[in-house]
């Protein structure tokens, strides 16, 4: 790589780190070209040269973050061998990374429904497709086999993903009702057994 990449991709990354840093302390409301700017020291210039627009940075962090948390779960589902371990392993993984990254799950989850989603809905969904297959690709021998029940992808995903993220979802919105240590004691087991195949 050469000295010039490597001060792009050095500016790329301080204007990202910046980004989350601004929405996190002042919300999406506070999200702005110029907070970010004087966060990071970096021009408008800049910003613009590397990542066009502010939804263009947005839709970037969204793609990092994200990308470290499926990154976190695959890591998870690799260091076991059964189904349920495995579930389980990954359940706790998500909320583990709720409770250590909370800036990053935050805007991940406040991303859900953000206006620079539906431009950059194809480089997102190119960023998380091969972290989501390869995690339904970890379950599909064990569906084959009868350990797991043999779904759709998606609804697969919806059971084994669904709960956990909307147990984040309302944590990082201040639900006061929402207890992470509770959480992993119950919802690991329960998420198993809605996955559960007639011969695990």
């Amino acid at each position: 790589m050469s000295p010039k990449q490597q001060r792009g991709e050095e500016t790329a990354r301080r204007l990202l780190d910046a980004a989350l840093d601004v929405h996190e302390q002042k919300g999406p409301e506070g999200f702005t070209v110029q907070a970010v700017t004087k966060a990071s020291g970096i021009s408008l210039g800049s910003l613009y040269h590397h990542f066009g627009s502010l939804d263009g940075l947005a839709a970037a962090l969204y793609i990092r973050c994200m990308a470290n948390l499926l990154d976190t779960l695959i890591a998870a589902l690799g260091r076991t061998r059964t189904p349920r371990t495995g579930i389980r392993a990954l359940v706790l993984a998500y909320l583990r990374f709720v409770e250590t990254e909370p800036a990053q799950a935050r805007f991940i989850h406040a991303s859900a429904y953000a206006g620079f989603v539906p431009a950059h809905a194809a480089s997102i969904t190119a960023a998380k497709a091969p972290r989501i297959e390869r995690m339904l690709a970890w379950l599909r021998p064990h569906a084959e086999a009868g350990r797991v029940v043999d779904l759709p992808d998606s609804l697969t995903e919806m059971l084994l993903i669904g709960p956990v993220a909307e147990t984040a979802r309302r944590r990082l919105a201040g639900d006061p009702t929402i207890d992470l240590r509770q959480a992993s004691r119950h919802l690991p087991e329960r998420i198993w057994q809605s996955l559960r195949g007639p011969h695990a």
